[in-house]
């Protein structure tokens, strides 16, 4: 339960980096705030949990409250007042309900079964997209995933390759991808600029642009 009482941005942080009793009830409050706005979340602006009962909801939420408070605590420093606390440290929860979902959607993904069958592309890459409207689109397009493949696999690095496929073809999350190629979001970024600028560089020497690509694929 929540206490009654009512906090200011200074109290908050008081109460928070206090000891004892003081502390104790601010945390408890904290925690039921962000609950709350957590369980908003899930149970309001997540569509695909709505087969959830509202007790699997909750025990959700309580889980993942705990977790955000101590998202918050470690984050106090970074607190500038330039809102309510209680609006800032409920964001930092929603971005954890967020972060967690989505790994727990891909706790079974593996880079290495996505790029180990030589299909760089299966029927639920982002690329792909909607039927074209005639055979000849249809068999222009085969052709130029064709040519991308063939231009990936040569103008790119294992690692270069397995990451561009994730996460520019099956919008597999970069913290998903980094973790599996043990490496740090930055770093990923980095990984992916590289790959993408040799990719642009080998399709262009071949004749094919960027623009023609993009084009295509939105008839």
């Amino acid at each position: 339960m929540t206490s009654n009482i009512t906090r200011d941005n200074d109290q908050w942080l008081i109460d928070l980096t206090n000891t004892g009793e003081q502390q104790t009830s601010a945390l408890n409050d904290l925690r039921e705030r962000l609950k709350r706005s957590i369980y908003y979340y899930l149970s309001q602006e997540r569509s695909d949990l709505r087969d959830l009962a509202q007790k699997e909801l909750v025990t959700m939420a309580e889980d993942l409250s705990q977790d955000a408070v101590l998202r918050v605590m470690d984050n106090l420093d970074n607190f500038r007042g330039e809102s309510r606390f209680t609006t800032w440290a409920n964001k930092i929860a929603v971005r954890l309900a967020i972060s967690e979902l989505r790994r727990a959607r891909y706790k079974d993904f593996s880079l290495d079964n996505l790029t180990s069958n030589g299909d760089f592309l299966s029927a639920d890459a982002s690329i792909v997209g909607e039927a074209p409207p005639n055979p000849e689109t249809a068999a222009e397009r085969d052709d130029v995933m064709g040519q991308i493949d063939a231009a990936m696999r040569e103008s790119l690095t294992d690692r270069q390759y397995r990451a561009l496929v994730a996460v520019a073809m099956h919008n597999v999350p970069m913290d998903v991808v980094a973790e599996q190629l043990d490496t740090n979001r930055n770093a990923l970024y980095k990984l992916i600029y590289d790959a993408r600028r040799n990719l642009k560089n080998h399709l262009e020497s071949k004749g094919l642009s960027t623009d023609y690509m993009l084009d295509l694929f939105q008839r």
